[in-house]
């Protein structure tokens, strides 16, 4: 049997603290790309009990994702947003998962992240990243965004590092480590790298930002 909702939230509360959980499942994220990073990224904000979470891509599972996506083979040709909404449900079926899958523009979005407080940009693409880092302090200068710049290769884990840029920005990965033939992206700092972003989100949300 499935447990309740309420069993699902005693037991986080007893691994958190009622107080730090009731903020955690009140906050409303965007995760804008849900590939290697945006999936990993996702997975551990639902694990950690952020229920209210906002998936956007506009891309299918692809064959080539599944070295470091987390995805199965059963999600091949599903929508990114579809497959990764499913795969929390069977963890955290209680969670309200808003989905698009869609392209996101400058054009649409101010209006597709309008609610959401809290975004991780987790594209592959420098211009993609460039395009959807301007958008959000031009256009929504109140929300947080947690980027991502580095991460390619097997290099050392200890270089991928969470930086401060202003006081809604901040940028995790080495800054350096481009892809290329020879250092593509890789499972293990991908997921670092998204488990900064992740870690970052929930500091965020608790106030505890600049604590050591």
């Amino acid at each position: 049997m499935i447990p309740t909702e309420e069993e699902l939230k005693n037991t986080l509360e007893r691994r958190h603290t009622k107080p730090i959980q009731d903020k955690i499942s009140a906050a409303k994220v965007a995760v804008c790309g849900l590939g290697g990073l945006g999936s990993a990224i996702a997975i551990a904000l639902a694990r950690t009990g952020i229920s209210r979470l906002h998936l956007i891509d506009f891309d299918c599972v692809d064959l080539s994702n599944l070295n470091r996506q987390q995805y199965a083979l059963c999600d091949l040709g599903k929508p990114k947003p579809e497959a990764l909404r499913d795969e929390i449900l069977r963890f955290s079926p209680y969670s309200q998962i808003r989905i698009d899958f869609v392209r996101l523009t400058e054009e649409n979005i101010p209006k597709l992240l309008a609610e959401d407080v809290y975004i991780c940009e987790a594209f592959d693409a420098a211009e993609e990243k460039a395009m959807l880092t301007n958008c959000i302090l031009e256009k929504l200068p109140g929300k947080y965004l947690v980027g991502a710049s580095g991460m390619a290769g097997f290099g050392d884990s200890n270089a991928i590092q969470t930086r401060k840029i202003t006081s809604h920005f901040y940028l995790c990965g080495d800054g350096e480590s481009e892809i290329c033939r020879e250092y593509g992206l890789m499972a293990p700092r991908v997921m670092i790298c998204g488990a900064h972003q992740a870690n970052m989100i929930v500091r965020l949300i608790l106030g505890k930002e600049d604590e050591r």
